[in-house]
């Protein structure tokens, strides 16, 4: 291959035009790849041109060659990561050298007869980021190639793939275990975000859009489609920075301040626009690039890095749909949908139809996240840190989400899809069951009544209330309206949806948690300062008290709400007695605003604090006495008592609620609270799982607000309670030196004949 020379004619489409009409004939399929690389050996004037593809073992097999020994072909096989064809597959990255043996990767092959060619250039082909194979040429020279030539055979490969990929280039019968796309059934662990069982078709959220047509004949008219559509996308996003409506609702102003920063960057610019100008069309382009972006980024360390990964894979996504000319919401879903992300948010996952969802499969996340509580108050299973989920995964694959084990079965044999209709049906009698015990009073065996109210946040909730059994509404989370909105909700919107769910819960309580977010829940429309530690931060109340016409607003809408009615508001994440007093002077204010304009109060508010800074464990005391009633936040305190963040996966399961600090602090509060007749309720996570509501029962709590998935299994376990019995088993164990004593608290409740 002359320096400088590339292809005998600039641009790959001649290259490929000839490929295919190499491959048209009805040759057997080692002839159409034998005149494949000798086309593209002729066309790049290389000395040898070979095609390496993955096997299912990971070994890389040569399956055809120009100017290597024949006989080496089919029998030639390099593990993984071994000699330069096995560099460039690990590295998912293009390599050329003058002198390729005296590499150190280099790995010599006697039957290959490769020993005269010196310069060698290889490029991966790459698909989902993955390297199913390697395209090798090679010349006697030393000579290093230069960068039109590896642009040139990049090109070459990444049309390769998608040919193979196809089964255009080899039907999949001839590739036999070849590994171009997943087929075979595959067990991925991950953790339990959201309970439930179900099994359906994939759909990919967002998917990326395969390029219908690759190449171009007129590289400046695609360049000018690329241009529009990079523009097109600029504006939106700056439309949505500026706060205007658009069609990235609920995204973070931090997510979209980056997005905004790729758009501009000039590397990623010019590697489209270099791409276009190769001869492939605006399409092919972005997806060859991603691709790119893909495989490098996949080899950092740094999480950080990788995160950026998916910032630059939501770009080139949504770069294709403005070129597609796709809108949000087009899609045809399956009736039996299982959605597939690498991450979601609330108001991404609210967008689709609820009865066509069977279940939710996540390649990262956190059972903490907004999208793993938006799934359980749905009641649709979900799994997440399921890593390489999508790379493993086409669009209407069949897989199951398991919601108990934490798993998901891709493309599962029918014996272990017979399995799981089983265990569905015997959820569903259990179900069944739980529906039997909705009007029961949730009494122990020893007579003491507990009070079990749901959780909610969503309208689906109020809907499934009365089926649920609740006695009422123990949290509402009222940031989900303000998360799904392009704007701040008025004051007529957050009013309507109050009264909406006083008016589904009837005489029921209903308990209001103002507004919850800044950390991890940040609403496009409000600026804020980026954070070096965001659960630490300017979050909750913090924001509220900062912005107090926001919160004055939300008081106002809760106020007219619940006018004529009782009235229950919470504040959240309260450190001090301070923040209290300083929030609960503001319902006042708002109260005298209406008295003063003859406005209808309710007949009775209540004001209460969630306990979920430690800092209030020595300071209850002050607390108490000013607020009507008080709430734990399990998932936050336990969080801060143990300094470990709960949504990062790293460091979530380095405590378990079941240990003797954790119940120590919450025994100390219900003591704290029994003293000064304080009411107290538990409405974090824990209250929803029978083993822990059992210790959160023998600990002295009588009112618990569990999810509603929830009710009805916690139910079934307040009724096999011998309560006293309890009690006097939690005494003993709450002096143990264990990190955990999960493993005693479930044998106190077999001994017991507890329902767990």
């Amino acid at each position: 291959m002359p320096k400088g020379g590339g292809l005998t004619t600039r641009g790959p489409r001649n290259l490929l035009r000839q490929i295919r009409e190499a491959m048209a004939g009805a040759a057997p399929a080692q002839d159409r790849l034998d005149m494949v690389v000798r086309t593209i050996a002729q066309s790049m004037v290389a000395e040898v041109c070979s095609i390496y593809l993955r096997r299912a073992s990971g070994e890389l097999e040569l399956f055809a060659t120009e100017g290597l020994n024949r006989d080496a072909v089919h029998n030639t096989r390099l593990r993984p990561g071994e000699g330069l064809v096995g560099e460039v597959a690990r590295m998912a990255a293009p390599i050329s050298l003058s002198d390729a043996p005296s590499h150190p990767s280099f790995a010599y092959r006697p039957e290959t007869g490769e020993d005269p060619y010196h310069a060698f250039l290889g490029a991966p082909l790459l698909r989902g980021g993955r390297a199913i194979g390697v395209l090798v040429v090679q010349n006697r020279a030393e000579r290093r190639y230069d960068d039109e030539e590896v642009e040139d055979i990049q090109t070459i490969a990444m049309v390769l793939a998608e040919t193979v990929a196809s089964g255009e280039l080899l039907a999949q019968d001839e590739l036999r275990d070849v590994e171009v796309a997943p087929h075979r059934p595959e067990r991925l662990k991950g953790q339990r975000f959201a309970e439930g069982l179900a099994y359906g078709h994939v759909v990919l959220h967002e998917p990326p859009l395969a390029p219908e047509q690759l190449l171009s004949d007129d590289p400046d008219a695609e360049g000018a489609r690329l241009s529009q559509a990079l523009f097109a996308l600029k504006a939106n996003i700056d439309h949505i920075l500026e706060g205007g409506q658009g069609k990235l609702a609920g995204t973070s102003f931090e997510v979209l301040e980056t997005y905004r920063m790729f758009a501009d960057d000039r590397g990623w610019n010019r590697s489209l626009e270099d791409a276009v100008q190769s001869g492939l069309t605006a399409e092919a382009a972005v997806d060859r690039v991603r691709n790119e972006h893909r495989a490098r980024f996949a080899q950092a360390r740094d999480p950080y890095i990788k995160e950026r990964l998916h910032d630059f894979e939501d770009l080139a996504n949504r770069l294709l749909r403005v070129l597609a000319g796709d809108r949000p919401g087009d899609r045809e879903l399956p009736d039996d949908a299982i959605l597939v992300a690498r991450n979601l948010g609330p108001a991404d996952l609210l967008e689709y139809p609820r009865h066509k969802l069977r279940g939710l499969l996540l390649e990262e996340g956190s059972a903490a996240s907004h999208a793993a509580i938006v799934a359980r108050a749905l009641q649709i299973p979900c799994v997440g840190r399921l890593m390489g989920l999508r790379d493993r995964l086409s669009e209407g694959d069949l897989v199951i989400a398991d919601g108990e084990a934490g798993e998901a079965y891709l493309r599962p044999r029918p014996d272990m899809l017979e399995a799981v209709q089983s265990r569905m049906e015997v959820r569903a009698q259990r179900r069944a069951e739980f529906a039997k015990l909705r009007d029961t009073p949730a009494v122990t065996l020893d007579g003491t009544r507990i009070t079990l109210l749901a959780n909610a946040g969503l309208a689906v909730d109020l809907e499934n209330l009365n089926d649920t059994g609740a006695e009422g509404i123990g949290l509402f989370r009222t940031e989900f309206q303000f998360m799904v909105s392009e704007e701040l909700p008025r004051l007529d919107a957050q009013t309507a949806l109050y009264k909406l769910v006083l008016d589904a819960a009837g005489d029921r309580p209903v308990t209001f948690r103002t507004l919850d977010v800044g950390g991890d829940k940040v609403l496009p429309y409000l600026e804020t300062e980026r954070e070096e530690n965001p659960a630490l931060g300017r979050r909750a109340i913090r924001l509220g008290l900062d912005r107090p016409g926001l919160l004055r607003l939300q008081l106002r809408a809760l106020l007219q709400a619940g006018a004529g009615r009782e009235l229950r508001v919470m504040f959240p994440m309260i450190a001090t007695v301070d923040e209290f007093r300083a929030a609960r002077e503001l319902v006042e204010v708002e109260c005298r605003w209406a008295r003063r304009r003859g406005r209808t109060l309710p007949d009775r508010l209540r004001v209460g604090a969630m306990i979920e800074c430690p800092s209030l464990l020595w300071h209850l005391d002050a607390l108490l006495p000013m607020t009507d009633f008080v709430s734990i936040g399990t998932n936050d305190l336990f969080q801060y008592m143990f300094a470990a963040d709960r949504t990062n996966p790293l460091v979530a399961d380095r405590y378990d609620p079941m240990s003797p600090p954790a119940l120590r602090a919450l025994a100390e509060i219900q003591k704290k609270c029994a003293d000064t007749g304080t009411p107290v309720s538990v409405c974090g996570e824990l209250a929803g799982r029978p083993l822990e509501a059992f210790a959160l029962m023998a600990l002295g709590f009588t009112r618990l607000s569990a999810p509603a998935g929830g009710v009805g299994p916690v139910k079934r376990m307040i009724l096999s309670t011998d309560l006293t019995a309890a009690r006097r088993g939690m005494a003993s164990l709450l002096g143990s030196s264990a990190g955990s004593i999960r493993s005693e608290l479930e044998s106190l409740a077999r001994k017991l004949n507890v329902a767990i």
